[in-house]
This record gives C-alpha cells, sequence and structure tokens, in this order.
C-alpha cells in the first residue's frame, strides 16, 4: 500500500509517517522546501518526499503525484502565530482536500481511494443529529467570524461530506476529530464515538496526537476498520480522559 501525507511536517502529520513506515508501508508526503524532517527519514526507501508548497499545487501536478496511491491523509494545519492564523492562504486545509479530490477523480482508479481528514471535534458532524448548546454555538459563530482556521477545518469536512458524499465511485472518507490535542511518546488506549461526548468548548476532552496518527494509520490500512469508519466522523479521545469522566459518573451515583 502507498499512502500520500499532506501535513507530514507536523506534530501529528510526522507522527503519522512513522506508523505507516513502521508498518511496512510506502509513503508519499508533501512538504515545503524548508520543512525539518526526522533525520531516520533520508534515505528510507519507502518514504519519497516532495518538496513542493501544496498552495501551489495544481490538480494536473496533484495527480501525477498520486496516481500509485491507494490511499491519502490531510494533516495541514494552520501555525499557531499572527500570520498563521490571519494571512494567508487562509482556505489552507479545504482547498489542499479540494485539490487532493479533483486529482483523484481525475485519475479514475479502479478501486476507491481512502481519504482520512484530521479535522478537530469543535466542528459538528452535519449528517448527524449532533447536540450542541447554546453557550457552545454562541462561542462557535464567534470563532467563525474571528478564527479562519476554524471555518477552514469546517469547510474542508463539509466539502467530503457533501462534494463527494458516500457513493463517489473513486473516493471514499473519514475525518478524524480529536479534542484537545496533547503529546505523548506512546500509544495509549483510546475510545472512538460517532459524535462529541462532551462539550470542546466548555469541557473539552483529550487525545494525544500519537493516538491520533496510531487511528489514522489504521484507517488507511486496516480494512475492518476502515469500513466502520468510512463516511463518518469520529472522534477520538484518550481512554485515560474517559476512564474519568466514568469514575466521576460512579461517584455521583453513589452519592444519590
Amino acid at each position: 500500500m502507498t499512502a500520500l501525507v499532506t501535513g507530514a511536517s507536523g506534530a501529528t502529520g510526522k507522527l503519522l509517517v512513522q506508523q505507516l513506515l513502521w508498518s511496512g508501508h510506502k509513503v508519499k508526503i508533501i512538504i515545503r522546501p524548508d520543512s525539518n524532517v526526522p533525520d531516520n527519514w533520508t534515505g528510507n526507501e519507502n518514504l519519497t518526499m516532495i518538496g513542493r508548497k501544496i498552495a501551489e499545487i495544481s490538480v494536473e501536478e496533484m495527480s501525477g503525484y498520486i496516481a500509485d496511491c491507494q490511499s491519502a491523509a490531510c494533516c495541514l494545519g494552520h501555525n499557531l502565530s499572527l500570520k498563521g492564523i490571519y494571512g494567508q492562504p487562509r482556505k489552507l486545509v479545504t482547498d489542499s482536500v479540494k485539490v487532493l479530490c479533483e486529482a483523484i477523480q481525475k485519475n479514475s482508479p479502479d478501486m476507491p481511494v481512502r481519504f482520512v481528514l484530521m479535522n478537530t471535534a469543535g466542528n459538528s458532524n452535519r449528517d448527524l443529529d449532533e447536540h450542541i448548546s447554546f453557550g457552545q454555538k454562541i462561542v462557535i459563530g464567534l470563532l467563525r467570524l474571528l478564527l479562519p482556521p476554524h471555518i477552514d477545518n469546517e469547510n474542508a469536512a463539509d466539502y467530503l461530506r457533501v462534494n463527494i458524499g458516500q457513493k463517489n465511485p473513486y473516493i471514499e472518507w473519514a475525518a478524524v476529530r480529536p479534542d484537545t490535542l496533547t503529546d505523548s511518546e506512546k500509544v495509549s488506549e483510546y475510545f472512538l464515538h460517532k459524535s462529541p461526548t462532551r462539550s470542546a468548548i466548555f469541557n473539552a476532552g483529550k487525545s494525544s496526537r500519537i493516538n491520533v496518527a496510531h487511528f489514522m494509520a489504521r484507517l488507511l490500512t486496516d480494512d475492518e476498520m476502515w469500513n466502520k469508519w468510512k463516511g463518518q466522523m469520529p472522534v477520538i479521545y484518550n481512554e485515560s480522559d474517559q476512564t474519568k469522566i466514568a469514575n466521576s459518573a460512579n461517584k455521583n451515583s453513589n452519592l444519590s
């Protein structure tokens, strides 16, 4: 299996690439020419590095890069700086998802390409009736106005949900929604849900980057996992975070 990964120089993207390489898969990555990559990537025969700014890649060029790939993953995000949040390109994730999907469809592959987008638990899956409190709706509305990266994440997922949909002959997709991202050295137990089980604004959970990368790698390579979650927007929480919720619920129940 060959996977194309964008955003591979980011904190989660690097971990996803590493997970795929450890599993013996071939990986192509598109990274800025000035990006820093781990030393052990250099000379790895299973890794192809393409030094290009993704915002400058046309559909025609992308179709060549992805022609021999059976899967693709987008881990792109905006840098947490004034330039990264308010500068150009404001639609980095959405435009990249569009180019990737248009390139895949241009190639008309014999089998659907698996496409996994790293998204956020702060974005709702509007295919489902996900409960959002009035307070959270207000905050999300403000985020849409004040923080361009948030609406970029929403639009990227909506492009897959609406434009690609559930019956595209060339693309199958999933959008992974982590909550507050944390760093950890090892993969730990994690829980997956169709919808958030807590408020991403007022009661945020935690999702370690390495767990997110592990789950995304499984989606790209594991048929059973893919068939369970394709066309959906699974939410991922660390097991330790969910255990705290269960213990608190049990404690409150015992007190009542």
